[in-house]
Formats: C-alpha cells, sequence, structure tokens
C-alpha cells in the first residue's frame, strides 16, 4: 500500500520463509517526494554516520572496508579498561609500572604521541585515561596493556574478546596503540558501534573524551579533537593517521536532543580531516527531519510459533520507532519484520524475537531489536499436531523461497 503522508501503513502478508531461515511477514511502504534520497559528497574514502536516537544511517559509504585504525585502536583499549572498572577488575586508583619498553615504544624516545611518562615512574590508571584519551599517549596505552594483562599481546587478546562481544566481527586489533601492525584492522561502521557503545554504557568515562587539555610531566597538551573548538555540539571521540589509509575521525555530536556518531577513514590531510568531519556533523543535524513510524507500545507485527497455545506473537518495540529522513528528496521507505522462525513454544514475554528492518531507496537505513508482547504457552495435543503438520507440509519451502 503506497501512503502519501507521514504515516505508514502496515500490510500483513503470507509468512515467506527465505533461504537464510528469515521469516519476514510485513511489509511498511512510504512513498514521499523524489525517488533518489539525498546524497552527501565526502572526500573520505571511508564514511560512516547514524543518529543515535533512532539508530537511522544517514550516510554509508565504504563503511565496511577494513582499514588500519591507527590511533582508533584506542577506542577499544579504553573500552577494555572501562569494561574492567566497571565490573570491579580494576580501580581508578591502581597505579601500573612505567617499563623500559613502555618507555621507549610509546614514550619520549618513541617520538610518537606520548604522555612523557618517566621510566620507572608508577601511574595512576585514572591518569593514565586522560593521557590516552586527551593526548593519544602511546605510553599511557602500553603501560596499561602491561599492568591490566601483563603484556600487549595479552591485552589484545581481551581487545579482540570484547570485540566480539559487541559485534564487531571484522575488527581486530594487535596491539593496544594502533601502531602499525600486520593484520591490525577497523571498519568505520564498526568503529561508530564501537563509539556509540562507549557513550552509552560508560557514562561516567565518557566525558574524558571532550576534556580540552591534559597536564603530565609538567607538559600540558591539548585534546586532539578538532571539533571540539567549533562550537557545533562535539563532545568525542578521537583521531587517527597512518600512511597506508591516511587521515581517520571518529566523532559525536549532541545538539537539539539529538546525537549524531561518525566515522571517516582516507582523507589527505589534518586539515581536510577537521574540515570534512564539521561538514558532516553540520549536515547530519541539519538536513534531516524525523518521521514516526511507530508510536511506543504498538504491535510492529506477529511471528509465527510452533507448538504454542496460540499460532503467532505481537512484536513490539521497546518505545517508539522513528526515522530520520532528508528533507529534500526523501525517497521510498520499506520495512520489513524479519525473524527466525518459526518460534517454539512457550515464549515469555519480553524475549527478543527479531528485529524491524527499514530501506530507503533500497538501502538498509534502520535495525530496530523487536521482542515478544506477550507469553505464549505450549499448546495442547491437537495444537501441538496441528503445527506439526504445517511444518511437514510447508517447511521444506524454506530451501527454495
Amino acid at each position: 500500500m503506497f501512503v502519501t503522508d507521514t504515516r505508514l501503513t502496515q500490510v500483513h502478508l503470507l509468512p515467506r520463509i527465505a533461504a537464510t531461515f528469515q521469516v519476514v511477514i510485513g511489509l511498511l511502504l512510504l512513498t514521499v517526494g523524489a525517488a533518489n534520497a539525498q546524497l552527501f559528497e565526502t572526500k573520505a574514502q571511508q564514511a560512516f554516520m547514524i543518529d543515535a536516537d533512532s539508530g537511522t544511517i544517514l550516510i554509508a559509504k565504504n563503511a565496511d572496508t577494513s582499514v588500519p585504525p591507527a590511533s582508533l585502536a584506542k577506542l577499544m583499549t579504553m573500552e577494555v579498561v572501562f569494561d574492567a572498572i566497571a565490573s570491579g577488575k580494576a580501580s581508578m586508583n591502581d597505579t601500573f609500572k612505567v617499563s623500559e619498553y613502555a618507555w621507549r615504544t610509546g614514550g619520549a624516545p618513541s617520538r610518537t604521541s606520548t604522555m612523557f611518562a618517566a621510566l620507572n615512574s608508577e601511574v595512576r590508571l585514572e591518569d593514565l585515561i586522560q593521557g590516552v584519551i586527551v593526548q593519544s599517549a602511546n605510553d599511557g596505552c602500553i603501560i596499561i596493556a602491561e599492568g591490566m594483562a601483563g603484556s600487549e599481546t595479552a591485552f589484545s587478546e581481551r581487545m579482540n574478546s570484547r570485540a566480539q562481544a559487541l559485534g564487531m566481527t571484522r575488527s581486530r586489533f594487535v596491539n593496544s596503540t594502533g601502531l602499525p601492525a600486520s593484520g591490525q584492522v577497523v571498519t568505520m561502521r564498526e568503529l561508530v558501534t564501537l563509539a556509540n557503545h562507549l557513550w552509552r554504557d560508560y557514562p561516567q568515562f565518557y566525558k574524558y573524551y571532550s576534556q580540552p587539555e591534559f597536564t603530565w610531566n609538567k607538559i600540558t597538551q591539548r585534546n586532539r579533537n578538532p571539533l571540539l573548538a567549533m562550537g557545533i555540539g562535539a563532545d568525542g571521540l578521537g583521531t587517527g593517521f597512518t600512511e597506508e589509509s591516511g587521515y581517520a575521525f571518529v566523532g559525536s555530536a549532541a545538539r537539539n536532543d539529538r546525537r549524531l556518531f561518525v566515522a571517516l577513514g582516507g582523507l589527505t590531510s589534518d586539515k581536510e580531516r577537521a574540515e570534512e568531519a564539521r561538514r558532516i556533523v553540520e549536515w547530519g543535524m541539519t538536513a534531516f527531519e524525523r518521521a514516526p513510524l511507530f508510536a511506543a507500545d504498538t504491535v510492529v507485527g506477529r511471528a509465527k510459533v510452533f507448538g504454542g497455545d496460540k499460532p503467532s506473537v505481537e512484536l513490539k518495540a521497546k518505545g517508539a520507532v522513528s526515522i530520520f529522513l532528508p528533507q529534500e528528496n526523501r525517497g521510498k521507505v520499506v520495512a520489513h519484520v524479519v525473524y527466525n522462525g518459526p518460534l517454539t513454544a512457550p515464549i515469555v514475554k519480553g524475549t527478543p524475537v527479531g528485529s524491524l528492518k527499514v530501506w530507503v531507496d533500497q538501502q538498509l537505513t534502520q535495525e530496530t531489536p523487536l521482542f515478544a508482547a506477550e507469553d505464549i504457552g505450549k499448546g495442547t495435543l491437537s495444537q501441538r499436531a496441528r503445527s506439526a503438520a504445517e511444518e511437514l507440509a510447508f517447511g521444506w519451502l524454506r530451501d527454495f523461497l
């Protein structure tokens, strides 16, 4: 069904089981304006940006291309640290010794980004965190890695374990600093996932990303994030550079009750990086408007249930569902309810079931988790027999649809 305003009309379809064993049972369609969504031309070779609240993807350019992380690897180093503190395995008052390896590889002799920690000195974890975040200190990273895990190698294993837990399946870390190392890669999409996680799950630590400067060993260094002083609402996160992949940036900005996360890679200079980051944030803040899809507590769709006292279960999101669309040339929006199924009874209310996937002009733009909105008990013998008969009759279609 086609709709000419901002309302979405749900069309219930017969369940269709794809070869991936995903079931698409609902279709939402919205057509407003011209056929092609507004495009943003960026000089970055890779780019990815989302609206944090709705999860809307505002731009995606080579977002899944693997590139060296450079200093952006420090975002994962900090995630490991924050997770350890939050779980009680580490304390801000813990102190770690500056080894000769940390001093030579990441300290003053290295001529890389450093907090100038003195050889054989003891440094509090809170100071190391500020050195890493504000000054991009390589010595700070290595001191943390050795102090928490015994070696950089062991610490990088923790980084990879945490990355997998966050769904960062394309990223791999070899060291805590991001210094060049074979096999160390990230993607812009997964860096945005990581940045969003740092903001949402560690608000007590996220404040350090907007700290303007930090002094250690009587040396004051300013935060390397070029957007912090531009007055555009930026409050994080970091920069990176390698000869191989150019200048990169991961940032966040909050303004007018909105927050954006953006990752850019493949830029040619720090000046171009700063200007392109500012330009894309401004565009993301001003070129879109919110379009509601479902009000809070609205049934989004139903999922088929095998062997239950009901043949299907209602699905809801947690809260209202909306999407941000370009103010001009909105294009066509299509959404499907997708889940692995049929589901097996019993089902407890609140159980994660699937997702609402939204496409804008055939580009996957948003994915919202869906949950069972009711309890489904085990069916009677006759109900289970009916489910079994339906599965026997139609289950084979999975291999062909």
